[in-house]
């Protein structure tokens, strides 16, 4: 549930990127505070994934800052932002199909090991106790998410819904303060929605995971978010509770449509 908080976990301040002639985003401002599910809506081409990339560090803004938990982050690398705490999943699965889930989710530990290949070859008692706390913390996620009787399976194997859980998993291995979800629902049926959905709320409570999400599904953006914010063709447009965004008639007519409104 949504924590009342002085500062903000995550500032975007008035945030402009281009693309040759093609203006992304547009002076975008926003917060996301810490324990709350922010959910990220908008129409196709209206910026949401490259709002994403500039807060994980893939692309600089022209214009504008991040802040996160009062650390600038404009200017820094993915690597060094995913080491302050922020991970993320992909709009396409970006796993290694070759590996198995374990050895994928492992993959999402590397940030938290501090033991280096000096340190390994020498203080080898140090670094086998830094492996099994690794692997146990890898095991909880495996349980965690129901996917114990797939643990050796490889990834390309699965069906794109377990392909995506396994993602989330790996993302989740890492232990982030913030998680950045691009559309975890997309291509799946009912019941693997429901699935998702349901991990994600728990990563939320039970993991205390703060989640900003950008999600087309607006049954399941109204029933898990605390807040929303609507993003049409690089502008902010609407920023609020679900039920507030639900009768906001800007956004009903950029992008909800009347349906939403039933």
């Amino acid at each position: 549930m949504q924590e009342n908080k002085k500062y903000p976990m995550l500032q975007v301040e008035d945030v402009h990127i281009s693309f040759g002639i093609l203006k992304a985003l547009n002076g975008v401002s926003l917060e996301i505070h810490k324990g709350e599910i922010l959910a990220i809506i908008g129409p196709n081409g209206a910026g949401k994934t490259t709002l994403v990339n500039i807060i994980n560090g893939v692309y600089r803004p022209s214009r504008g800052c991040i802040f996160f938990e009062g650390r600038d982050l404009t200017t820094m690398p993915p690597h060094h932002i995913a080491a302050l705490g922020i991970a993320r999943t992909f709009q396409n699965v970006a796993l290694f199909k070759g590996m198995t889930v374990l050895d994928n989710i492992v993959v999402g530990r590397n940030l938290r090991m501090r033991s280096n290949f000096f340190s390994q070859g020498i203080y080898w008692g140090f670094s086998q106790k830094e492996e099994i706390q690794h692997r146990e913390a890898v095991e909880r996620v495996i349980d965690w998410l129901e996917i114990e009787h797939i643990r050796k399976t490889p990834a390309g194997m699965l069906p794109y819904g377990l392909q995506k859980r396994v993602e989330l998993g790996r993302a989740l291995a890492a232990e982030p303060k913030l998680l950045l979800l691009d559309e975890p629902m997309a291509g799946m049926n009912l019941e693997e929605k429901e699935d998702i959905a349901r991990f994600i709320l728990d990563a939320n409570e039970e993991l205390e995971t703060t989640i900003a999400l950008i999600e087309h599904d607006m049954g399941v953006v109204m029933d898990i978010s605390d807040r929303v914010v609507v993003l049409d063709y690089g502008d902010k447009i609407g920023e609020g509770k679900p039920e507030e965004i639900r009768n906001n008639e800007k956004v009903i007519k950029a992008y909800l449509g009347t349906s939403a409104q039933k």
